[in-house]
């Protein structure tokens, strides 16, 4: 057996069979790798659609519940710990990989030792006129490293102890572990001949807003890889958000302190700040009405939301991080 697919899942049963059965599809031999489901709600529907799809299909896939700590992390750790081969690969249940991704990966190691990862080439379909969530959504097709879409050795995987779990939702996961292989002094390369689908998943009204309590896991990336997040993240700070947040806060001071001519200059920065973040995010997005109405209230919304979730994970992972 030569290389492993772990595939993390909770709960969304139509996604993961379409998963299978594209990994059941693959061009490489099937004595040649395994299929491990690594169950994040240890869900006895799950367990089941395993075992019936390993009876219809003839391949060699498994069923790994989570247990302990939760989330991707955790799960692929589950996997990845389960896992025989020396060369695991990594996708998520909403992936469809082409039949060529196994075969693509596994040549890269074979003609290069010194790799220690391969990440390939995610591509994220969109209609014509996208979403701000779906084009935002898009960025996975230019990501240097995504867990979507890689292979790694597994002995690379145990010298770094795998992923950390306290990365607890789907946000800087992959990019820590990339950091962690980075600092083992290995290849890591990225390949677009390894590819695999993501197409984008219907979203709520407003989940930029929700999303924004992510943030607080780029003080832990932040403070474990100072120098690697300034290069391959973020070079600076918001600092946008943080004027139009303290704009804000300034208009309302002064306007307590009878201040009014002071309180609409602040208001004024704010706006101006607001209305240049609504039209970056509309440029090349959708102009339908309930998408202009989701774009301006969290347009207005987002700047001290993501302050409040960059400070509380600062806070929390004890790291002077802004």
């Amino acid at each position: 057996m030569r290389v492993s697919v772990v595939v993390p899942t909770y709960r969304r049963p139509e996604q993961l069979q379409r998963c299978l059965e594209a990994l059941a599809a693959q061009s490489l031999a099937s004595a040649e790798y395994e299929i491990i489901v690594a169950d994040d709600a240890d869900d006895a529907g799950t367990r089941w659609q395993v075992a019936q799809f390993r009876r219809q299909s003839q391949r060699n896939i498994s069923y790994v519940p989570v247990t302990g700590r939760h989330g991707p992390a955790a799960a692929r750790n589950a996997g990845w710990h389960a896992a025989a081969a020396p060369l695991i690969a990594f996708t998520d249940d909403d992936c469809v990989p082409e039949p060529e991704w196994l075969d693509s990966g596994v040549r890269i190691f074979s003609e290069d030792v010194m790799t220690v990862a391969v990440s390939g080439k995610t591509i994220v379909p969109l209609p014509p006129s996208p979403s701000d969530y779906e084009r935002d959504a898009a960025g996975l097709e230019s990501a240097e490293f995504v867990t979507a879409n890689c292979f790694v050795r597994r002995r690379a995987l145990e010298m770094v102890g795998g992923f950390d779990e306290r990365f607890r939702v789907a946000w800087r996961e992959d990019s820590d572990l990339h950091f962690a292989l980075l600092s083992l002094g290995g290849n890591v390369v990225r390949n677009d001949a390894v590819r695999v689908c993501h197409p984008v998943r219907p979203a709520p009204w407003g989940i930029s807003l929700k999303q924004q309590k992510k943030c607080l896991f780029d003080a832990l990336l932040f403070k474990k890889y100072p120098g690697l997040f300034r290069q391959h993240i973020r070079p600076g700070p918001p600092w946008d958000y943080y004027i139009a947040l303290a704009a804000l806060v300034c208009a309302a001071l002064a306007y307590g302190a009878g201040h009014p001519e002071l309180s609409l200059l602040a208001l004024a920065i704010w706006f101006v700040l607001t209305i240049r973040f609504f039209w970056r995010r509309i440029r090349h997005t959708s102009h339908s009405p309930r998408h202009l109405a989701e774009m301006a209230v969290t347009s207005a919304l987002i700047p001290p939301l993501s302050v409040f979730w960059r400070i509380y994970g600062a806070l929390k992972f004890r790291v002077w991080f802004v």
